[in-house]
């Protein structure tokens, strides 16, 4: 491959002498489960400021459906678990790691459960369903089926409490403030008070994911890739990039947004049938719909390409009304309002983008490459989903490393004895001014371009040709100076995406998520290793 055009350090240019500046011990980039989970551990000693680029409430983990897998059951154990996770990472997740996040995750739902949230119960007990990939049923779930929201709510009512904590909603940020591989805070920007510097002992960085450089995603609008991009320019180290996600079942609607339709229906035994109504993941694998989530999606698009259709069809018709209403109040709904009546009829899916289990690679006290700076959640790579994410894993990862994080910021934090102040920053892109550009229009070719070429299914000639236009999109972009989050959006997306791209082609082997048609097999010998990326 060519050698990939560098962004520039910073996004914008600014003078730190023009500039209003604001001042907290613990600064927290984020406002999912890993951030506020951050936020309320690192409050306990220091002042915490939450900077969100929208509402609080608007991100990843609010739209989580399914549960958290955790060991809460007295027939399971942590063993199982650890081996059901490595087996999914393929050989790529760090054991150690993995065991350690299990163990602790127990104990954070048990305090999860302790601040007042609502985990569903039968007979005073709770309720335990199994997903793929998962050999024993550990899935807890809250409402049926919005269990990220109960999460989210339910830290969000500790954060309003906390006077330790203050949220500065809808504010943009930038780029980390760095100095000799050491991070001071952020650049930030509010639509009403313009740009301004957040100074911070102890940053940490829980920005979420990238679903939205894929034209077709489960993640809401905010999931750009903004805290992936902007640790790269800081020089952090990146890890695992090549390995997206893909959630096997989407509700798709021509023209309407992907709406996830949980891994949990097909754990409650609903079943996927292609156009000819045939069942169809038998010859696939042997636990059927109950496969990782890896072999789903490339079933799914293997029987789309056979059919020659846009989809498959999930069949929940022979589950109980009651039950099925009772379990996924919000499918029901939203299916719905489609004019799909889900105990009736057959519910459209296909997979979609869904999580990028690369990330800020980071140790497991949440530590980046760069000296005060943290990541947690799906911004971060700790090690624990390797290749392929166990379903359920990842709100347990949030809950762990966002505790973590907040704990190992508050310690630093309070090392530092120094009084924070501003120092002297004089920067200038070196970007042109805004020339005409259709960026709505390169957003969604580079979108269409990545669900094409750098999807599913991957192969050499259709990286190198994605390669090719994100560069050509990088020359008329990267250079300009915008003055709006839409165009720093765009500029982080081109970012993240040309690093997927480049680690994808490198990895010359098919494991977990990444799947090469070229390179159909896994090659332990050269490639049971990590893709490391750093500016």
């Amino acid at each position: 491959m060519k050698k990939r055009i560098e962004p520039k350090r910073y996004l914008i240019s600014f003078d730190s002498h023009t500039l209003s500046h604001i001042f907290t011990d613990i600064l927290v980039v984020g406002s999912g489960v890993a951030g506020l989970s951050a936020a309320i551990q690192a409050s306990k000693y220091n002042s915490v400021l939450i900077v969100t680029k929208d509402k609080i409430d608007e991100n990843n983990t609010t739209y989580a459906q399914g549960g958290i897998a955790v060991v809460l059951s007295p027939e399971d154990d942590v063993v199982k678990h650890k081996t059901d996770t490595l087996t999914a990472g393929q050989g790529l997740c760090d054991a150690s790691v993995v065991g350690m996040i299990i163990s602790e995750g127990s104990k954070r739902v048990q305090e999860m459960i302790g601040l007042g949230a609502e985990f569903d119960k039968e007979n005073d007990h709770l309720i335990f369903t199994q997903e793929g990939g998962h050999s024993f049923p550990r899935i807890i779930r809250a409402l049926g089926d919005s269990t990220g929201r109960e999460v989210e709510n339910t830290l969000i009512r500790c954060i309003k409490k906390d006077k330790n904590i203050k949220v500065f909603e809808y504010t943009y940020t930038i780029d980390l403030i760095t100095e000799d591989n050491v991070c001071h805070g952020i650049v930030a920007w509010h639509p009403k008070k313009g740009t301004t510097l957040i100074w911070a002992k102890q940053t940490i960085l829980a920005t979420g994911g990238c679903g939205q450089v894929y034209r077709e995603t489960t993640n809401p609008n905010i999931a750009t890739g903004d805290g992936l991009a902007m640790a790269y320019r800081a020089g952090a180290a990146l890890q695992d990039l090549e390995f997206v996600q893909f959630h096997p079942t989407t509700l798709y609607i021509a023209g309407a947004v992907r709406f996830l339709i949980t891994e949990t229906v097909r754990g409650e035994g609903g079943i996927l049938r292609n156009k000819n109504g045939e069942r169809f993941m038998p010859k696939y694998h042997e636990r059927a719909e109950l496969a990782p989530r890896d072999v789903v999606s490339q079933s799914i698009l293997r029987e789309m390409q056979n059919t020659d259709h846009t989809h498959v069809y999930l069949d929940v018709r022979h589950i109980p009304k009651k039950r099925l209403y009772t379990r996924f109040p919000k499918i029901k709904e939203i299916c719905e309002s489609f004019g799909i009546d889900i105990s009736k009829d057959l519910i459209p899916v296909r997979p979609s983008a869904h999580y990028m289990i690369g990330g800020i690679k980071v140790n497991r006290f949440s530590m980046t490459t760069v000296k005060q700076l943290y990541a947690c959640g799906e911004v971060a790579c700790t090690g624990m989903h390797g290749a392929n994410r166990l379903g359920s894993n990842s709100l347990l990862e949030g809950l762990v490393m966002g505790n973590i994080a907040g704990i190992e910021a508050c310690k630093s934090a309070q090392g530092v004895k120094r009084k924070l102040a501003p120092f002297s920053i004089h920067e200038t892109s070196g970007g042109s001014k805004t020339s005409w550009l259709d960026l709505e229009d390169i957003g969604n070719s580079l979108k269409s371009l990545m669900w094409r070429n750098v999807g599913i299914e991957r192969d050499e000639k259709r990286l190198l040709q994605a390669e090719e236009m994100i560069d050509m999109w990088c020359k008329y972009v990267m250079d300009k100076e915008f003055s709006n989050p839409f165009g720093w959006e765009l500029q982080n997306m081109l970012l993240v995406a040309s690093l997927i791209v480049s680690s994808a082609n490198k990895r010359k082997e098919s494991r977990g998520v990444h799947h090469r048609t070229d390179y159909p097999q896994t090659d332990d010998i050269h490639w049971k290793k990590h893709i490391v990326v750093a500016k």
